[in-house]
């Protein structure tokens, strides 16, 4: 049971005096039965006012028949000490009661909440349900359950600091003790009232792990001044960052309310706060689906195609990239915002990738269609193939975020096989470039290379040549077939990049060696599953 008693009365009559709304009185009053907080705001002022009138001839507790389930508080101030808890006789002391001169105002539906700012007033009608939920259903998501999130503006906290300590100045004036030194949240009462609502409209049910969230921006410009004087008084805890419009954050000015001393708070801000003439502006009604990831291995044929696009300068190079061939058509079918690509490994614009491909991951930001079924991804994955003959993919599925984590693992860890078009500048036979494929775990120290040294950090790193064979084509050129060590560069390892790869080709040949051509024949990262054709 959740119940208003009599030392609850002269919480009630203070704040229904200073202009504060019902549901806020009930939440000042550590009322904690989420029903009680649905009941119609007229309602709620009726019952008030009649508990007020009631409670000098009964002293027995108004009971309100709803369950009264848990939730969460917010600390507001110490407990007042000092305070005696009865007088003389034991009896709790008396205010008049409504009937008499200064009997709790009635309160017309145009008023504006002193504390809340109207957002347990009007934001709980159904008017408002039924335009966040317009809002949803026009934005065409897939979503089969949904969080609710609220930004409430931050001088709420003030008001809500200085309605506390004119209860507490009351009571303390009266000889009465505080009942609890905690109200129920804000954002909390509001979400009771709301998820019922937004559930019933929207056909599915709120739940806090949801990955479609819908949220709603508070702004009260009336009032926006009223944080400013926490600032002069607590500098420290006002500090810019990049990412924040304005220093007065929700967190900072509870951080300084904290830090403020009472004294201070009162120099500068009426207790209790004063009530609007305007409503808060409900600025932005926004949705937003989590992530979705699609997994998948490429193969690129072209010599002349980047992995990602290629931009220098401000000036772009060449047309398109593989990224951009497999994420276009990702992008139209989730119909995504954005997307984040990424790889195990990457290679030049001049190589190819063959085999089993190279594994790749894309992260989907925001995406309207999440639910696909297996036919239609690979129906996805036919469109990607039949659009380019630069690239294949293969492979194509959802994973998870956590699944991608073995991508990157095996990066580093795993090997890969290359298949090298080689020219030397003086002739070879057979035999000069046999001895090569007795070669085994050959140990590389390799420097940083030229080319890559504006992007990567100079270094020298430990490499490994698994194994190599050489196939002879003529007498200056020939093929090498490597297997190696993730990471390893393997057109420095041919032609030594000025000595900064030690031993290279031309080091082991005695002669000048460069490549032609780089294959990448394998990356042996067992990462996506492979699927049935």
């Amino acid at each position: 049971m959740s119940s208003l008693t009599e030392k609850n009365r002269p919480i009630v009559q203070l704040l229904l005096n200073t202009g504060t709304c019902p549901r806020c009185i009930l939440r000042f009053c550590c009322v904690g039965s989420q029903m009680l907080y649905r009941h119609p705001h007229k309602d709620l002022m009726k019952d008030l006012q009649e508990f007020l009138k009631n409670s000098q001839e009964e002293e027995d507790t108004v009971c309100l028949d709803v369950a009264d389930p848990p939730c969460k508080r917010i600390r507001l101030e110490h407990r007042a000490e000092g305070a005696e808890d009865l007088n003389h006789n034991g009896a709790v002391p008396q205010l008049p009661s409504a009937g008499h001169g200064n009997a709790a105002r009635e309160s017309s539906a145009g008023d504006v909440c002193n504390v809340c700012l109207g957002i347990l007033q009007d934001f709980c009608e159904a008017d408002f349900v039924k335009k966040v939920c317009q809002k949803v259903n026009s934005a065409d998501y897939q979503f089969t359950s949904f969080v609710f999130s609220v930004s409430l503006p931050p001088q709420l906290s003030v008001r809500e600091r200085a309605a506390w300590l004119g209860v507490k100045q009351q009571m303390r004036n009266l000889g009465l003790p505080l009942p609890k030194d905690d109200i129920v949240q804000l954002k909390e009462a509001y979400k009771w009232i709301i998820h019922p609502q937004l559930s019933e409209e929207l056909g599915v049910s709120a739940d806090g792990k949801s990955l479609f969230e819908v949220s709603v921006v508070f702004a009260h410009p009336e009032t926006d001044e009223e944080c400013r004087f926490l600032a002069t008084a607590c500098p420290d805890c006002f500090k810019p960052a990049k990412n924040k419009q304005s220093v007065f954050t929700r967190m900072a000015v509870i951080k300084a309310l904290e830090k403020i001393k009472e004294e201070d708070f009162l120099k500068h801000f009426p207790c209790p706060p004063r009530s609007p003439k305007n409503l808060c502006d409900a600025l932005e009604i926004q949705c937003n689906n989590g992530a979705v990831f699609v997994a998948g291995r490429y193969n690129k044929y072209s010599r002349n195609l980047p992995q990602t696009p290629w931009i220098i300068d401000g000036e772009r190079k060449l047309e398109s990239s593989v990224e951009e061939l497999i994420s276009e058509h990702l992008m139209a079918e989730f119909k995504a915002d954005s997307f984040n690509f990424s790889s195990s490994g990457r290679e030049d614009v001049d190589v190819r990738t063959l085999g089993n491909g190279r594994p790749f991951a894309i992260e989907l930001v925001n995406p309207r269609r999440i639910h696909f079924t297996t036919e239609e991804m690979k129906m996805l994955q036919q469109a990607i193939n039949d659009s380019s003959d630069k690239i294949q993919v293969r492979d194509l599925q959802l994973v998870t975020r956590s699944a991608i984590g073995r991508m990157k693992e095996g990066e580093e860890e795993k090997t890969k096989t290359y298949s090298a078009l080689i020219w030397t500048d003086k002739a070879i036979q057979r035999e000069d470039i046999a001895f090569l494929d007795d070669i085994k775990e050959l140990k590389l120290d390799q420097k940083t290379p030229l080319r890559v040294l504006h992007r990567r950090p100079l270094a020298v790193r430990c490499r490994l040549i698994h194994t190599m064979k050489s196939e002879y084509i003529d007498e200056h050129h020939f093929r090498l077939h490597l297997k190696t060590q993730a990471g390893t560069y393997i057109k420095e390892f041919v032609h030594g990049d000025f000595g900064r790869t030690k031993p290279n080709i031309g080091s082991l040949l005695n002669r000048t060696a460069d490549i032609l051509e780089l294959d990448v024949e394998s990356v042996d990262v067992d990462w996506p599953p492979t699927l049935a054709d």
